[in-house]
């Protein structure tokens, strides 16, 4: 025997099958906004203030580290800003641009590590989990003295 819903009942149950997926939808917009602030703040107390275990507040249990450069972890990290603040502790990271989508924070950076030097084109890219950033990739590009068209990197 088949149930046949009522117009009403089915109009009722299609209204709230679309709430549900707005505040779904919603939670969704709120929650790529708490990753973008997550990595802005985690960046800037991080790369520009130098204070790793501030910045490690943002960090998962596991810190996955993608750049063959750098170790993974908390540790490997506090070892990248000890590097910092000792060799390079005027540098600078400015954030261009984000993008957000869903678990993925993307940054479009021009750092620099000595002042009145070009820099570096950095896109960092980082996966979070439940708010918390738990891995990184980066792709570097030297900023040149003489590109070869008058299109700025940024």
């Amino acid at each position: 025997m088949k149930t046949l819903l009522r117009p009403r009942t089915a109009v009722a149950a299609l209204l709230l099958a679309l709430a549900s997926s707005s505040a779904m939808a919603a939670t969704s917009e709120a929650q790529q906004e708490a990753n973008r602030k997550a990595v802005l703040a985690f960046y800037d107390k991080g790369l520009n203030q130098k204070d790793a275990d501030a910045a490690l507040v943002y960090v998962g249990n596991r810190y996955v580290q993608h750049n063959p450069g750098a170790a993974d972890g908390p540790e490997g990290f506090r070892k990248f800003i000890g590097f910092l603040r000792e060799k390079f502790p005027n540098s600078h990271s400015e954030i261009k641009r984000s993008f957000v989508d869903g678990d993925y924070v993307i940054l479009h950076v021009h750092a620099v590590r000595e002042p009145g030097t070009r820099g570096n084109a950095i896109i960092d890219i980082f996966k979070l989990e439940d708010g918390k950033i738990v891995e990184h990739w980066d792709v570097v590009q030297p900023v040149p003295e003489n590109p070869a068209n008058s299109n700025t990197m940024f």
